[in-house]
């Protein structure tokens, strides 16, 4: 801990050294983009706010909220950069509703109201942002990575909780605007940017980060122009004790000490993800208003983003072979109906020791031209774009050797050999008729849209009338090629590097397991690269399983009539018809053996066609100067991720569980409901309290299945195959039941819950706290737990703000909840209660240049997963406190 200190003060020194150039004070108009989010009530003019510091972006973001129509939450250009975050879902934590999860220790999706982030869509100055996924494995979501976006290139952001006509469909918890600074709000020849310095304290490793701005406009005002860029570095570590799945004890022939009923891992695996990520992104606005009546805006965004990383897996993996005498000779230790600690012989007991070199570069690009004119009473607006995100090759070089000896283990220590010098033999370490695999994923996203916009103002208490056409095209490709020929051998000849430092974070944990040999990437790399892979032959069932195509069209028309009187009563209904085409297509073996080349009948294509009126409603009464009221409703849907709509299967057929889609999904259908009170009881202040109710009529819930399927081990490695013969109905013909989970239209589903949100500055003292609590609570018609879904979220953010000095303590809560699988195919695991603490200080030298320092998971929280009881471990993962140091300017 000590040389970690000194590391870090270091590091702390270098950054001071650093020559800064910063970020700055933020113009924030609160006018709203037409037609693309935020307020639309043209009928008032608001007035321009400069932003510059933590109370007046507060104030910006309170203004937004309470001249809104709609349910609606704000966050401005200071409440980001002010926030300790590296990205914009951590600036999202005070919101209320909203929650966020951080499987590598930092918020990458984000939940509205208790709904799955794959509910919520976002959109960046009113456009969509293709994505393509970085990790290998992993499937494409509608859900936006929030990691994707520099948060130093925006300057508003907006979250609608109830929809209005006007406004793109497919969200159910919320749909996300986020807002790009544009030139002619900003001062002529500004300047601003930060140079920093991140630190991961597990990793024991810091990156450099550093952003620019600058923005000019002529002397009339009616030309601007934007240039963002940004380059971010982090050093991420991940260590973990993770299980893959239990079987019962009768599964192993000779085992003794309990029951045959007990459930007992199949592995017990110490994990360790190591990652470099590196983001270039650059923005830039042209802004053209020769008049008040006329509005250009086109913007240019590009991303680059390096996801290189390496992960260890050691493991035990009692079902390598469990027909063998000695797989597992010794049970014990039973807890909640689970045996905690077994032991394998020599005989039988196998320690696989899993290497995956990753190489995956994401890079994202999009246009986008936005026209508006205005007339006396009438305007008339346009936008049309395209986005595209491409990782074409997201390689793996794999090898997997495996150490045949006795051992014991335990769910929580992980595994203790029982010849430690044996263990620690490079040579000893080898294949077992099969060595590895380089495997290679390849995911693009594209996004096409224009829409045409036009409004009518009426003088009457019907004032607007807004009405237009939207199209959009997505398309979605995927596909996976793994080929074999990796030369056999031991670690002996791989080479290794000497032994890993890792577990560290997980106290009693084995020495021997979590200071095993270390490979090293490069050994990896090197090893696969060198040997004689047979590109000729692919394996087939990786490539029929994993390739896949989608295309979804939707025509979309909208009419919304705006309201105000004189009593206080305003707001806005309307309808908006979707009407939508989805071609999934994908192979189709019909239950026969995966070959390639695959016939051309395998390759089959399913259209769908939706179409759905969507009625919504937001009324809003200013029951006094300082009171609010609003009630909401809207008929809404939202469509499966992008995998889950097409027949594919991703099988792991080591664990014999997998994943895949459906064609036949029809989208999420609901009907949802708001209320608010909202108290605005002092300047910059307001107490508020929401209800919600979301009744889906049709919600889709993954189901797990048995369904016989190839297995390709029966063709890499047949001395495992035969030991798996028999086990889980795998058959000398290569099938075996694996248990799959796919999605399927599951009946209906209900959340129910309620927000309580307080803000408040205490006078002249420089003191001010932001605080929320959400409740949510669901379930489908079925019973069961909705994905993401906390019952209980709690944020607390006390700040100081005066003269030179900034500081601000944020400590976000959330209660258990359903997530992800933690291992391909796998059921969905729970996610134990999760507590973030952060904190930010920074003292400005002159009104120009300020240095701030962020903290993270200043409490070392781990994220534990589990199935059903805690007693049944998934996965329990350390990613340690991370800081910042940056020095920030602007001229």
């Amino acid at each position: 801990m000590i040389h970690r200190k000194k590391i870090l003060a270091v590091s702390i020194v270098a950054a001071l050294g650093f020559y800064g150039v910063a970020q700055a004070e933020t113009t924030a108009a609160a006018e709203t983009e037409a037609q693309s989010s935020g307020d639309n009530r043209s009928t008032q003019e608001l007035e321009e706010v400069v932003v510059k510091g933590i109370r007046q972006s507060l104030k910006a973001s309170l203004d937004t909220k309470r001249e809104a129509e709609a349910v609606v939450e704000a966050i401005t250009a200071e409440d980001i950069g002010k926030f300790p975050n590296t990205n914009v879902a951590e600036a999202m934590i005070t919101v209320p509703g909203v929650t966020i999860d951080r499987r590598f220790g930092q918020g990458e999706r984000v939940s509205i109201d208790g709904t799955d982030p794959s509910l919520n869509l976002s959109f960046l100055d009113g456009h969509p942002v293709a994505q393509s996924i970085w990790l290998y494995g992993e499937q494409p979501n509608r859900g936006f990575d929030y990691t994707l976006i520099a948060p130093e290139i925006l300057g508003r952001l907006e979250i609608y909780k109830s929809p209005e006509a006007r406004l793109p469909e497919g969200s159910i918890g919320g749909t996300i605007f986020m807002h790009t600074r544009k030139p002619l709000d900003l001062e002529a020849g500004s300047i601003s940017g930060s140079i920093g310095y991140s630190y991961s304290d597990q990793a024991s490793e810091g990156k450099p980060n550093a952003s620019l701005l600058f923005s000019t406009k002529n002397a009339a005002e009616t030309f601007g122009i934007t240039v963002a860029a940004q380059h971010y570095e982090e050093q991420v570590d991940r260590q973990g004790i993770e299980i893959f799945g239990y079987v019962p004890a009768s599964t192993f022939t000779n085992a003794t000490g309990v029951a045959g009923n007990v459930m007992v891992p199949n592995s017990v695996n110490a994990a360790w993800f190591q990652q470099k990520r590196e983001r270039d992104s650059a923005a830039v606005n042209l802004q053209f208003k020769p008049t008040d009546r006329i509005e250009a805006n086109l913007s240019a965004l590009y991303i680059k983003e390096n996801f290189d990383n390496y992960n260890q897996s050691v493991y035990s993996f009692t079902t390598w072979t469990p027909a063998t005498v000695g797989a597992v000779d010794q049970l014990g230790n039973v807890r909640g109906g689970v045996a905690q600690s077994g032991h394998s012989s020599a005989n039988g007991g196998a320690v696989i020791y899993d290497n995956q070199a990753r190489e995956s570069e994401v890079t994202t690009k999009g246009l986008d031209l936005n026209v508006q004119y205005s007339g006396e009473t009438w305007t008339v607006g346009g936008q049309a774009g395209r986005s595209k995100s491409e990782n074409p090759d997201i390689a793996q070089w794999f090898i997997e050797p495996v150490y045949q000896g006795g051992f014991s283990w335990d769910t929580h220590r992980g595994v203790t050999f029982d010849d430690p010098t044996a263990a620690r033999n490079p040579a000893n370490w080898r294949d077992a008729g099969w060595m590895g695999n380089r495997g290679a994923f390849s995911s693009e996203g594209k996004d096409t849209y224009y829409q045409l916009d036009f409004s009518r103002s009426f003088d009457s208490v019907f004032n607007q009338l807004l009405f237009g056409y939207r199209y959009t095209k997505h398309e979605e490709a995927y596909g996976l090629t793994v080929v074999g020929g990796v030369r056999l051998g031991s670690l002996a000849d791989v080479g290794t590097i000497g032994y890993a430092d890792t577990m560290g974070a997980f106290n009693g944990f084995s020495p021997g397991h979590g200071g095993h040999l270390y490979v090293g990437r490069d050994n990896v790399v090197r090893w696969v690269r060198n040997s004689p892979l047979d590109y000729a032959h692919p394996d087939p069932g990786s490539t029929i399983n994993n390739t896949w195509a989608l295309e979804q069209e939707t025509d979309a028309f909208y009419a919304q009539l705006n309201f105000a009187s004189d009593n206080g009563l305003h707001g806005n209904f309307g309808v908006r018809y979707v009407d939508t085409t989805t071609d999934a297509t994908g192979y189709n073996p019909g239950g026969a053996a995966p070959v390639l080349p695959a016939p051309a009948s395998w390759w089959q294509t399913k259209s769908t066609k939706y179409n759905k009126p969507l009625p919504s409603f937001n009324i809003a009464y200013d029951a006094a100067d300082d009171i609010v009221l609003r009630l909401t409703g809207a008929q809404m849907i939202a469509w499966a991720p992008y995998n889950q709509m097409v027949n594919n299967t991703f099988l792991n057929d080591s664990t014999l569980t997998g994943a895949g889609g459906n064609a036949d999904l029809k989208p999420y259908e609901a009907i949802n409901f708001n209320a608010t009170v909202e108290w605005y009881f002092a300047e910059q202040s307001v107490l508020a309290f929401g209800v919600f109710h979301k009744h889906m009529l049709n919600y889709i819930d993954r189901v797990a299945r048995i369904e016989r399927q190839y297995n390709s081990i029966r063709d890499n490695n047949p001395d495992q195959w035969a030991g798996m013969i028999g086990f889980n109905g795998c058959a000398a013909d290569g099938f075996c039941d694996y248990s799959v989970s796919r999605p399927y239209n599951a009946g209906s589903a209900k959340i129910k819950g309620f927000t309580v949100n307080f803000q408040q500055p205490f006078g002249d003292t420089g003191f001010g706290i932001q605080a929320n609590y959400t409740y949510a609570d669901g379930e489908t018609s079925q019973g069961n737990a909705m994905p993401y879904q906390s019952k209980d979220s709690i944020s607390i953010s006390p700040y100081y703000e005066k003269d030179n000095w900034t500081a601000r303590i944020t400590y976000n809560y959330r209660s258990n909840y359903l997530a992800g699988g933690y291992v391909a195919g796998a059921a969905p695991a729970s996610v134990d209660d999760y507590t973030d603490v952060a904190a930010s200080v920074s003292y400005a030298f002159t009104p120009n240049l300020s240095l701030s320092f962020d903290g993270s998971n200043l409490i070392d929280e781990k994220y534990f997963q589990y199935l059903g009881t805690k007693d049944y471990l998934a996965g329990q993962y350390s990613t340690g406190r991370r800081y910042m140091l940056t020095l920030r300017a602007n001229f």
